[in-house]
């Protein structure tokens, strides 16, 4: 599961991951797993933890639960023990290990091993060690030998493309070096290809989503450079950029600036650029940018168009070719916007409130990235710029996120419809509070609470795991940081419930929601023990896969559920006071042997609450969808050839498929879409360039993705029309008048006339005059157009790339953000 949140800010754009690097931290697309070892006392050889918290607190345990528990048979003991292996890494003390999955199904795990050298050391370099796997982690090989025993930059890790495409950055000293190093493999790791560079890398290299051939790097002076053969060829396509960013096909976006580099993104003076021929030929998008980025299928980037004002925010949902100021409350620069989640469809923004509140309020979009609609209030974002909002990956249209209530106390809600409505999650079925607590309830640990130290997962979902959710939480009137946090998992995507395993856990889903395993998380204890679950949490097996306990650093599993290998790592101190890492693999495949036929599958409707009314039940965002899903009382495989399976059926619409349109919000009272005091007139139109912009709503819009036929259709509901200007509806031919005509002969009268038709004619001039600029002044606030590039399109011929690029080809996909450990994209 990736979850992307970029924050504006009034300084920068952040990107941050919720996979980013850590103890059991993923990256890169999930294929990448990093391990690192706690620091060790030298002259003790004991373990310092590096806890933020009092080491004297104690959290208090919270209301007890009753959890399943079945001892393993000696036989299912025997079958384990002879199908686990233990690799001890002898000499090797690095204090990281990074692992990664090349290709898919292949087996291969690269391991890379380093020892970062200390900045005021950086001429020395550090040290570093190649592992590979071809068998799940069962065995492992050293292959330093096939790149020279080269130290490889533990900043950039193992990056992996697509197929079975590889990339080691050397860690190459810049003095005295015209450019850095890289080792490029095609063949999962089996050879690598050394490569000189022309230049010094300031950031992992970035692949194209589809074609591994095609490669962007940014070197340390800011030059673009574009590779079109995997590295082997480097040209320079642009100097002074910024950041940059995979669109969709072959689209490439990046910011630059023209001269004082270094100052130009605090001043807002960079240029927003595209080129659609790979380096042949570049369009300006915009002018005074600060930063930009890509995700879903959305452009977006933030300008300062006046210098006594805040920064605004521009959004494309075509690739730059057009694009229009997000309808958003405005910020200060002390105030900061973040997006949240995003896809082709619509996109999730925090607008942070003023002031050093640690909340905001959360606002979904429309499909066009424009107009924005107030879905959560309150939003928590802690003074780490950290929020606990999850996509719930299991059931289509989940996320589970914490908001700060007026009394200062967090509290977990959740939303079934992508941000139309939110509630506080059920209390779990096994739990029950003390009379003292008034509103029992599940409150779920993030982002926040794991960057305290407070827990050391985050929620976990997987696609191919339909409706499961294993989450630490804890149970009363809101989230507590004094209790000890428990581990619970819902089967149905959220709705209910189950306390079952007592404190912090590692925790990871196998064969598909088949298999669930589980180590506990223990500060300075040495660990052996690994729990399993095949009946998605109810119940669990305990098994002891070493007689040499270990410091436990992390689990890891191959990245899409399908596997059933599962590698405990960690590291055991040696006799020379030395730490050794140490890998154990378990293969449960050779206990669980029975692969799944049809009797082990059920029915089962998602989203369903058991009401009487059979037409509405299970319909969220217009559709009820039927799953195929493994009964929790098999015990079998799904097995590797495994697809989710489900049906589809259209269902009525309803008020729960509409969200309130900008400037609206829903009663409470009725649940209708109440105009806001503060908005103005209903129809908003302005011309530019010949094309007239009017906007036209009653209040409401479909949620997007929604998909709904027939049923209630809110009334006026109509969307953006776009005409010539001048062009108005014809009015109804008026009626011929019957009204005796009259005449003015005599020239006084006549004189008369003029001077009050004149006159007359004046006072409307002057009226219509006030009422243009008055109009134009509340348009300006509240609506903007979409620009059109033909007004705006500029072409560079001086910067244009002469290169030969006839051999590239074009690719189309959802394009994503570039995969990367760094906070700061522009």
């Amino acid at each position: 599961m990736i979850w992307r949140l970029v924050v504006l800010s009034g300084v920068c754009v952040l990107l941050h991951c919720a996979e980013a690097r850590g103890e059991d931290g993923r990256s890169r697309g999930g294929r990448t797993v990093t391990f690192r070892r706690t620091q060790q006392d030298e002259s003790q050889g004991q373990v310092r933890t590096r806890s933020r918290r009092d080491a004297t607190f104690k959290p208090s345990q919270g209301p007890p639960f009753k959890s399943c528990r079945h001892p393993l048979t000696p036989a299912e003991h025997q079958v384990l023990g002879d199908n686990t292996r233990e690799t001890g890494f002898n000499g090797d003390d690095g204090s990281y290990v990074i692992l990664t999955w090349v290709g898919d199904g292949t087996g291969v795990i690269l391991v890379l091993s380093t020892i970062s050298a200390p900045i005021d050391s950086f001429l020395q370099g550090g040290s570093s060690r190649l592992y590979r796997s071809t068998d799940y982690g069962k065995s492992f090989h050293d292959i330093s030998h096939h790149i020279n025993n080269t130290f490889i930059k533990e900043e950039f890790g193992v990056s992996v493309g697509p197929g079975s495409s590889v990339i080691l950055t050397a860690d190459t000293p810049v003095v005295d070096h015209p450019g850095g190093i890289i080792f490029t493999s095609t063949d999962a790791g089996a050879t690598f290809k050394f490569i000189q560079l022309p230049f010094h890398l300031a950031q992992p290299i970035t692949y194209h989503f589809l074609n591994p051939d095609y490669l962007v790097a940014l070197s340390i002076d800011g030059g673009l450079w574009l590779s079109l053969d995997f590295g082997a060829k480097w040209t320079k396509v642009h100097d002074g950029v910024h950041s940059f960013s995979w669109g969709g096909g072959i689209n490439l976006f990046f910011s630059y600036s023209q001269i004082d580099t270094v100052e130009a993104e605090e001043r807002g003076d960079l240029l927003l650029k595209r080129t659609k021929d790979l380096g042949k030929t570049f369009t300006t998008i915009h002018e005074d940018i600060y930063s930009f980025g890509y995700i879903g299928a959305f452009l977006f980037f933030s300008v300062m168009e006046d210098t006594r004002s805040p920064r605004v925010m521009y959004f494309s949902s075509d690739q730059g070719d057009t694009f229009s100021k997000a309808l958003l409350p405005s910020a200060s620069t002390e105030q900061f916007y973040s997006i949240l989640d995003g896809d082709e469809d619509m996109l999730f923004m925090h607008v942070d409130n003023p002031g050093d509140t640690f909340f905001g309020t959360m606002y979904t979009s429309d499909d066009r990235g424009i107009l924005f609609s107030k879905s959560l209030e309150r939003h928590l974002f802690d003074g780490q710029r950290k929020s606990d909002f999850t996509n719930i990956t299991s059931l289509r249209g989940v996320y589970l996120t914490n908001r700060l209530g007026e009394d200062g106390r967090i509290r977990s809600v959740v939303s079934f419809n992508r941000g139309g409505t939110w509630r506080q999650l059920t209390k779990p079925e096994n739990v029950e509070c003390g009379e003292e607590v008034k509103n029992c309830n599940l409150h779920i640990h993030g982002e926040h609470s794991r960057n305290n130290l407070i827990v050391p997962m985050l929620p976990l979902s997987e696609p191919t795991a339909i409706g499961l959710v294993i989450a630490h939480g804890t149970v009363g009137d809101s989230l507590s940081s004094s209790q000890h946090p428990d581990v619970f998992v819902s089967s149905d995507g959220g709705y209910n419930w189950r306390g079952t395993l007592r404190g912090p856990h590692h925790y990871g889903i196998l064969d598909s929601g088949g298999l669930i395993v589980a180590v506990e998380a223990q500060r300075d204890v040495q660990v052996k023990t690994i729990k399993f679950s095949t009946d998605e949490g109810q119940c669990w097996k305990s098994y002891n896969f070493t007689d040499q306990p270990f410091f436990f650093a992390g689990l890891a599993s191959e990245p899409g559920t399908k596997a059933m290998d599962v590698s405990v790592w960690g590291f055991r101190p040696e006799e020379d006071g030395q730490p050794m890492w140490v890998a154990v693999t378990i293969d449960f495949q050779s206990l669980i042997t029975r692969e799944c036929n049809d009797q082990d599958y059920e029915e089962w409707l998602a989203h369903s609450t058991n009401t009487q009314d059979l037409d509405t039940d299970g319909c969220v965002l217009g559709v009820k969808e039927t799953y195929r899903r493994l009964k929790k009382q098999s015990v079998c495989r799904n097995g590797r050839g495994y697809v989710v399976k489900k049906k589809q059926s259209p269902c009525l619409c309803t008020r729960e498929d509409f969200l309130c349109d900008y400037g609206y919000y829903r009663h409470v009272n009725t649940s209708e879409c109440v105009r806001q005091p503060s908005t103005s007139n209903k129809t908003l139109e302005i011309c530019l360039n010949g094309e007239e912009d009017e906007l036209l709503t009653a209040g409401y819009r479909k949620v997007p993705s929604d998909r709904c036929e027939g049923g209630i259709t809110p009334q006026l509901a109509v969307q953006t029309v776009i005409r010539p200007c001048g062009v108005k509806p014809s009015p109804a031919p008026s009626a011929k008048s019957t009204s005796p005509a009259t005449h003015f002969d005599t020239p006084r009268e006549k004189l008369v006339l003029i001077l009050v038709c004149a006159g007359a004619g004046i006072i409307v001039l002057v009226a219509i005059v006030s009422a243009v600029l008055t109009v134009r002044r509340v348009v300006y606030r509240n609506r903007t157009p979409a620009y059109r590039f033909s007004n705006l399109q500029i072409l560079d011929d001086d910067i244009c790339n002469t290169a030969d690029l006839e051999s590239a080809t074009s690719s189309n996909g959802t394009a994503c953000l570039q995969d990367s450990d760094d906070d700061l994209i522009g």
